[in-house]
């Protein structure tokens, strides 16, 4: 298992998944290989979640030439992903191929920009459009974000997910680059996920972007400016 914890998160190390990381964060990437990393990322982190926070059950398995006893992994049925559009899309795409058979949220949240931060360094975030799932006590549920900043969008797609909801056996927040600040905000405000990315970065700066980052995740992946 290539997951490690570190204050108020675990941090992918899957060699695959810093590789592909940083080719995404290079500004000379393309839209399409921008686009087609955070897939690859995406299924990177969905099988190391498989592998480091789901069950397996010994089967019996009849092969073409005897009986022996195998190993299936046990929950693939009861998976949620909440996609935070749109920046996430690309990602959930890749973390469906390691889920396939999740069922899936959508939820359409975005900082107010020409606001800007507050003193406590939040930004007010609103919410254009909510779709999920119904939730149960089986379910993993994964909220997938490319980028936790600040942390106030995610904390307010959090609160819409688990609102009027049973708690689920395991929520994981998942983003490719954090910043301290965002990921201290999350795990205070809701102690119970399981905050998973594969690179904290060192700052956010005076405009809430994080430093060194990746830029604008969503504009990168779809060319939008």
């Amino acid at each position: 298992m290539t997951i490690e914890e570190r204050t108020n998160a675990s941090l992918v190390t899957h060699a695959l998944a810093r590789d592909t990381l940083s080719r995404i964060r290079d500004v000379e990437t393309q839209q399409v290989s921008f686009r087609k990393g955070l897939v690859k990322l995406g299924r990177i982190c969905g099988y190391e979640i498989i592998d480091g926070a789901m069950e397996t059950e010994y089967v019996p398995v009849r092969t073409p030439l005897t009986e022996m006893t195998g190993e299936r992994v046990t929950g693939l049925e009861n998976v949620v992903i909440i996609n935070v559009l749109r920046a996430a899309t690309p990602f959930v795409e890749g973390l469906l191929k390691a889920f396939p058979r999740a069922r899936q949220g959508v939820i359409s949240a975005g900082r107010d920009e020409e606001a800007g931060m507050n003193e406590r360094g939040e930004f007010p975030i609103t919410i254009d459009y909510v779709k999920l799932p119904q939730i149960t006590p089986e379910d993993t549920v994964i909220v997938a974000d490319p980028m936790l900043a600040t942390g106030s969008t995610m904390c307010v797609v959090l609160d819409h997910v688990l609102s009027d909801q049973p708690d689920p056996a395991k929520l994981f927040v998942l983003s490719a680059v954090s910043a301290p600040d965002g990921l201290l905000r999350v795990a205070e405000q809701f102690p119970q996920a399981d905050l998973l990315t594969v690179a904290i970065d060192d700052h956010l700066d005076e405009n809430g972007y994080i430093v060194p980052g990746l830029g604008d995740a969503g504009d990168r992946a779809f060319g939008t400016d």
